[in-house]
């Protein structure tokens, strides 16, 4: 029985998944990225968006994912980095948007915990990239935080026109989740969900549809059980489909299966392309 067990917990490994946010081109993976798309490798992860946050390293994440198979990127302008985006700007995040193995424009959006950046000027910046992300029809990845309020005015003016809303490392409650639902979003779970004081997005978790959950990891930041304290990686989202399936009582495989095509759908992304390209 003993030995059954392991072989199922080893099979787990083998389960395919996509990390839907991390920032590999961030200074804690310059002298070793290779390793760690090997050790994400080696833990199922086959795919990663790596994201930009402002101009500079939305061209970085562009670079990445068009010299790494395995990749793809987004680009945009994180509300602590907001600034009024003059016509030039605009044509560069425009340009990059469409650049190859660009699956969406983020992250942007709006933070009132930090604060960073006047809220009128975080309001400006968001309307200016959402418009961006209407005229090039890619998905949209937003970074919400304690700004859900002004977040749902401004979105109702543009849902319809975008092609699709993650809400990367969501933080709402259950009935902020819900309305997001309602609207069609998708909601992006990152390693806090293994946190023994993460009741509020666990609830999130037990409760909405497996077909409309991410997985990511946020990394270098937000590192899950078991590795608190370490910089966080590509292949630790590993653990955190883990403990979304231990959540929803339900299979790791399943998790993993649903939450990458869930990530295939939304980024537009062909299994069938990146197969080939992984074997190549």
């Amino acid at each position: 029985m003993s030995s059954l067990k392991n072989m199922q917990k080893e099979d787990t490994k083998l389960e395919k998944l996509i990390d839907t946010h991390a920032h590999l081109d961030f200074p804690e993976f310059s002298t070793d990225l290779d390793a760690v798309l090997d050790r994400a490798a080696q833990k199922g992860v086959e795919e990663i968006v790596t994201i930009g946050i402002d101009l500079s390293t939305s061209r970085k994440a562009v670079e990445l994912a068009q010299s790494h198979p395995q990749l793809y990127a987004a680009v945009g302008i994180h509300p602590h980095d907001a600034f009024v985006l003059d016509k030039d700007s605009l044509d560069s995040l425009r340009n990059l948007a469409r650049q190859d193995r660009v699956v969406a424009v983020g992250e942007i959006g709006l933070d009132y915990y930090r604060d960073r950046q006047p809220r009128a000027l975080q309001k400006e910046c968001l309307h200016r990239q959402l418009e961006v992300a209407c005229e090039v029809q890619l998905p949209v990845v937003f970074h919400i935080r304690e700004a859900y309020g002004d977040f749902m005015g401004i979105i109702t003016e543009y849902v319809s026109s975008l092609k699709g809303v993650v809400l990367h490392c969501f933080s709402g409650d259950w009935p902020i989740a819900k309305r997001c639902l309602d609207l069609g979003f998708y909601l992006s779970v990152p390693g806090t969900v293994t946190f023994p004081k993460a009741g509020t997005l666990q609830d999130v978790v037990r409760r909405a549809p497996l077909e409309r959950l991410l997985v990511e990891t946020d990394a270098p930041y937000l590192t899950p059980v078991p590795f608190r304290g370490k910089a966080n990686e590509p292949s630790y989202v590993f653990y955190t489909a883990q403990k979304v399936a231990d959540l929803r009582r339900c299979s790791f495989a399943e998790v993993a299966f649903q939450t990458t095509c869930n990530a295939h759908r939304i980024f537009g992304i062909e299994q069938s392309k990146v197969l080939r390209a992984v074997i190549k």
